[in-house]
């Protein structure tokens, strides 16, 4: 991990210099007095606080965990400002490359382009700030040709990647609640990274109090995300949810209204970071009916193809956030056979959620913060 790291830094590094290089001519040109070397180092501590948060949290108990709780948050903004910047500095580059070559006064130059690259930059975080908290909810019906006993019609209210933690935290919640309430679902299921990855917010703020407040007839169903892994809190993380009433499903199979089967994976990094690994999805799914709706939890969009095999007629996952925001969903898209939305595969019913939180930046663009509405009607095909 530490040798992939120090590469990452030190390209991540030299990126922030190029942005931070052009916030220096920029502020040269407005205010030729401030000192130089107070800016750089105001840059560097905003470049690398997320990093400096994490480590100055801890286990969340000591002196140092509030001022790393704050510069964590600023961390998590500056990842949206970063990458923004960094693109509409290319830009800039550009315009300026042609204004040169075209015998422009680049001395004027200088602070017009300055002054338009910051105020796109305000409005795409003002505009991704409001596609990130003002969540919608997604509808779909569809069909699944098996009988499930008396059962013509199931509602299940899918929510991925909420992400709580210091971020995003009880506000987010009250805006979830009734959402997914008010639709009366019959089952709810939270597709992974219900916590963002130390679980020490989650417990400071009661945010299980929250969740205990989803209501479905058949009840709510968990499976672990890469981040709850990356915490390292899992074990307390499944008891704390427990004790809400709301399983946490791991390589686990329950049956609810007298025949619908849901299989829980435990999330792809349980391959490396898990002793025990993970099942494959066959047999996780073996001992089901398959004459009997099957319906996947997996929080990565991998492995179709196995889904489908294994008798899945639905299948759950989130994880791709669409990239959260732009131009990232262009990469998702090529990463994931499906990186959000809906798609069929056969018989097989798949289903990607951009997510209802964030990770790092509150930001999206070209993505929503969103829930899902799922209609299944069950109709037995005949012969």
């Amino acid at each position: 991990m530490l040798l992939r790291l120090v590469p990452m830094l030190i390209v991540f590094g030299a990126l922030n210099f190029y942005v931070g290089w052009h916030g220096d001519l920029l502020l040269s040109s407005l205010w030729p007095a401030f000192p130089r070397a107070v800016y750089w180092i105001l840059f560097a501590v905003i470049a690398f606080s997320y990093l400096l948060g994490r480590m100055l949290i801890g286990d969340g108990s000591g002196i140092a965990a509030a001022p790393g709780r704050l510069l964590k948050v600023v961390g998590s903004y500056y990842f949206a400002v970063f990458e923004l910047g960094f693109l509409l500095v290319v830009l800039a580059d550009i315009a300026a490359l042609v204004a040169y070559l075209c015998g422009a006064d680049m001395s004027a130059f200088v602070p017009a382009a300055g002054g338009i690259v910051v105020l796109a930059l305000l409005v795409l975080l003002a505009w991704g700030s409001r596609n990130a908290w003002s969540p919608v909810a997604r509808t779909y019906d569809i069909e699944v040709a098996k009988k499930a006993g008396d059962l013509k019609t199931l509602k299940i209210a899918v929510v991925s990647d909420i992400h709580l933690g210091n971020t995003v935290g009880n506000r987010h919640l009250d805006r979830l609640l009734p959402q997914v309430n008010e639709w009366r679902p019959d089952l709810i299921l939270l597709a992974g990274d219900v916590i963002d990855d130390s679980i020490e917010p989650f417990v400071r703020r009661s945010m299980a109090d929250r969740l205990a407040r989803l209501e479905a007839e058949y009840g709510t169903f968990a499976v672990l995300g890469n981040h709850e892994y990356y915490g390292g809190h899992i074990e307390e993380y499944v008891e704390r949810m427990r004790e809400i009433g709301i399983p946490v499903l791991r390589d686990e199979t329950v049956t609810v209204a007298g025949g619908v089967q849901i299989a829980g994976r435990k999330d792809k990094t349980a391959e490396a970071a898990d002793p025990e690994g993970r099942l494959p999805v066959r047999e996780l799914t073996a001992s089901f009916d398959r004459t009997r709706p099957i319906v996947v939890l997996d929080h990565q969009p991998y492995g179709y193809d196995l889904a489908a095999e294994a008798g899945a007629d639905i299948l759950i996952s989130g994880h791709t956030h669409r990239g959260q925001f732009a131009p990232n969903h262009w990469i998702t898209r090529r990463l994931f056979e499906l990186d959000w939305g809906y798609l069929r595969k056969g018989s097989m019913h798949a289903f990607v959620s951009s997510g209802f939180g964030t990770w790092g930046p509150p930001i999206r663009l070209a993505s929503r913060s969103e829930t899902m509405r799922i209609t299944v009607h069950f109709k037995e095909e005949t012969a």
